[in-house]
């Protein structure tokens, strides 16, 4: 895979150069609520602009239908990375029409970019080759040049992220290489103890990184929503938690398999819990009981490990040498239900082992908790495809920037 240094020292100036970025960034009532997607590509634009290339900036934000949609518009994306970049960045209203052509050939060598967002063309998430690669060469007509940097969208077999790099010389840029990097310390040569945290909603979610790590890590934490599946397998009263019924059987295949492969696998003790779902939009008191994993009653629901999970969960991170969290342990957006969660952002920080958050709602956590970022080994910008790379899958986005066709 050609990076973003070996383009720099070919030199860029005066030259097109598109870059898959990765903006989706939450929006409520139009404003950004975390930018650190946003952060996370600015090594890259900034290095592109001061070597003097035209960049070309581009992303998807949200799930169109393949129209324009003003409520997934990238504008407020736009305007944020010309405020991170300190300098005005253009903004195309389409993606392969008039008003994109127009911001790309009025740029000057240095100047930045950002067509509107690439799934308001049906083209990018298509799955007829055919109609993505229509996109893609329409796409590939406003650059000279491709850097793939949106890790967070390598899992998927988009125009943009599969099919154009197969049409320009394509190289990666900074946060795909570096998530790259981290992600073979997880999966090659790991420093043992190797322990993974796995919290989030729904088991199904995590079975497959589950089957792999099995065989990889000495010991597994498991959390969030997704726990109550686990305590139901083992028999235990989990009272109107969540619960995926259908997946019991592998969630007990999964415990029997990791006692007779030796790891540890951690179950909540303990668990705060609440007749009903808290108002995460008011954040109104909700008023939590602890009560033990095995005797939830009938009437309310597990939301959030229990202070003696925190303790266990925190122990069995405390001697770790490699550790790699995803998914919150409870229902950290509202402060009744955030101490589990931070309590294991707290072990990862107090650990002397080589931490990565893996991305989706456990970066997000990290940042609303108000959690120092750098202090961390690294937090990735891709949740599914740091699983998905963790399963051992092959990833369309990086499967092509790795083909030196184009």
């Amino acid at each position: 895979m050609k990076t973003i240094d070996e383009l720099l020292s070919e030199g860029v100036d005066g030259k097109r150069v598109f870059v898959r970025a990765d903006l989706n960034v939450p929006l409520a009532d139009g404003r950004i609520t975390d930018d650190g997607r946003i952060r996370a590509v600015l090594p890259t634009v900034k290095a592109l602009a001061e070597a003097g290339a035209k960049v070309v900036v581009a992303s998807h934000l949200g799930r169109p239908k393949g129209a324009p949609d003003p409520a997934f518009s990238l504008l407020a994306a736009a305007e944020r990375l010309g405020e991170l970049l300190g300098a005005p960045v253009a903004f195309a209203q389409d993606t392969v029409g008039p008003a994109a052509h127009d911001a790309v050939n009025g740029l000057q060598p240095g100047q930045v970019a950002v067509i509107e967002n690439l799934r308001f063309n049906a083209g990018e998430t298509s799955k007829d080759d055919a109609e993505r690669g229509e996109f893609a060469d329409q796409l590939a007509a406003l650059a000279d040049v491709y850097v793939g940097d949106g890790f967070g969208a390598v899992h998927r077999k988009h125009a943009s992220v599969y099919d154009l790099p197969a049409r320009l010389p394509h190289y990666a840029g900074y946060l795909i290489a570096t998530e790259v990097g981290v992600l073979k310390k997880l999966t090659e040569d790991v420093k043992r103890p190797y322990v993974v945290a796995l919290g989030g909603a729904k088991v199904s979610d995590k079975l497959a990184v589950i089957d792999q790590l099995l065989g990889k890590a000495d010991r597994l934490l498991i959390g969030g929503g997704m726990a109550y599946t686990f305590l139901k397998a083992k028999g235990y009263e989990i009272g109107s938690s969540l619960l995926q019924e259908d997946q019991i059987p592998v969630v007990i295949e999964y415990i029997e398999r990791a006692e007779k492969s030796g790891v540890e696998l951690v179950l909540p003790v303990d668990a705060l819990v609440g007749s009903e779902f808290p108002d995460l939009k008011t954040k109104a008191p909700a008023d939590p009981t602890t009560v033990a994993a095995d005797a939830i009653p009938a009437d309310q629901m597990g939301l959030d490990i229990g202070p003696e999970s925190r303790k266990l969960y925190a122990s069995k991170l405390a001697d770790a040498a490699t550790v790699f969290w995803n998914g919150p342990m409870g229902v950290f957006e509202h402060p009744d239900y955030a101490e589990g969660t931070k309590s294991v952002a707290q072990a990862l920080l107090d650990s002397p082992a080589f931490t990565v958050v893996g991305g989706g709602d456990s970066a997000a956590a990290v940042r609303i908790l108000g959690f120092d970022e750098t202090a961390f080994g690294h937090i990735s910008t891709g949740g599914g495809a740091s699983l998905e790379y963790l399963e051992g899958k092959t990833l369309p986005g990086l499967a092509a920037l790795e083909d030196d066709r184009a």
